[in-house]
């Protein structure tokens, strides 16, 4: 059996990876249109929950990444000057080429070695295979192929976001809300290495229409997000890489193959970085996919739609929750007329996966401290 798998990102690397140490005698090819060393953006948010499905499919792999994480077990808020931390959530970071390098060597222990700077044009540029895995991200040259057979379909949201790594660490995964001289602006940031941090910078239409960026090169506007957020920075430079002005695409497919093709992570979809799955979700349909490789025999025909059915109901709950989050941040401006804590208790309920019995077992201390404040549990997002 040949498998090919068009793409050396996490996703692609490590179906290589459960591929072969199920079946070593099968063929892997991976191409890669990048360098090895090449990768955008900083670092990986896991939570807790998701670290445990990889000790379960994979421990060896499991052990390699650990040791790279920083962990950190709170939330925190922070608006009109004032901190709120919401406990028990628990999270590691891990800056993106660790995790590549990891992954890398995890696979050329197994005899993997992707063909790196190898660009794919379409699907006849595939080598011959019995199944093509479609690993390439939300361009994937395989979906563009035929959309339509995939029923693709790329929704953008409004608000507009910058992706920068920053010189400093932070103590939580942090939500920074401020008011500017050109409106009101948010700031996501957390530690993933010593010392380095991600800092995305998220506003909405009107207010990136009013502070000028899309005039200014990236230097420029580089230097006046890091004076919005300077208090924050702590002095603390941006750091730029491939750091441009994105809308989110919100990507959907009805139909997760055809014929040989299969898709997973950003090629199938895309979940909003405020719950920071995009990676998890990638490793996890991995894994579905091979597991519905081996429970159909490796039948390519019987295995394909064996995956979507099993994993698609389970995507679509996150996605959903994704989908949720994503409509508070569109409303982020709005949400900040809200005093801290009942901004606070807004933020946290906003993907709708969170009744009031969940969170007081989720986050004691801030359910208690909202109680003692007056507020109402029951009131949603």
């Amino acid at each position: 059996m040949k498998i090919t798998i068009a793409g050396a990102g996490p996703a692609g690397l490590y179906a290589a990876i459960l591929i072969r140490r199920m079946r070593p005698d099968i063929d892997i090819t991976v191409l890669e249109q990048n360098p090895a060393d090449a990768t955008f953006g900083f670092g990986v948010v896991f939570s807790d929950e998701a670290l445990d499905f990889l000790r379960a499919d994979d421990p060896e792999t499991a052990e390699l990444i650990a040791p790279q994480m920083t962990r950190w077990s709170d939330i925190a808020l922070v608006h009109r000057g004032e901190r709120v931390v919401i406990d028990g959530v628990g999270f590691s970071g891990i800056g993106r080429l660790e995790l590549l390098r990891v992954l890398q060597g995890r696979a050329a222990d197994l005899g993997i070695h992707p063909r790196y700077n190898t660009r794919l044009t379409g699907p006849a540029d595939l080598p011959e295979c019995d199944l093509a895995i479609a690993a390439d991200g939300l361009n994937s040259v395989l979906r563009s192929a035929a959309p339509d057979r995939f029923g693709a379909t790329v929704t953008q949201m409004s608000n507009r976001f910058v992706w920068y790594g920053c010189a400093r660490e932070f103590d939580a995964l942090t939500q920074t809300f401020v008011e500017t001289p050109v409106g009101r602006m948010n700031a996501h940031h957390y530690t993933y290495a010593p010392g380095r941090g991600t800092f995305i910078v998220e506003m909405t239409d009107a207010v990136f229409e009013r502070a000028g960026f899309a005039d200014m090169a990236e230097p420029e506007y580089r230097r006046a997000c890091a004076g919005y957020f300077a208090e924050t920075l702590a002095g603390a430079p941006l750091i730029a890489n491939n750091s441009a002005w994105r809308r989110f695409p919100d990507l959907a497919c009805e139909k997760w193959y055809d014929g040989k093709t299969v898709l997973v992570g950003d090629a199938l979809h895309t979940a909003h970085f405020s719950i920071g799955s995009g990676t998890r979700l990638a490793l996890e349909d991995v894994i579905a996919l091979v597991r519905a490789l081996v429970a159909n025999e490796w039948s390519v025909a019987d295995a394909l739609p064996a995956y979507q059915a099993a994993r698609a109901p389970v995507l679509a709950k996150i996605q959903g929750a994704a989908r949720r989050s994503a409509e508070w941040y569109e409303a982020y401006d709005r949400h900040m007329d809200l005093e801290p804590w009942p901004f606070a208790l807004s933020y946290i309920r906003r993907a709708g996966r969170l009744s009031p019995d969940r969170l007081r077992k989720l986050a004691p201390r801030f359910t208690q401290s909202a109680l003692d404040r007056g507020l109402n549990l029951e009131v949603a997002a």
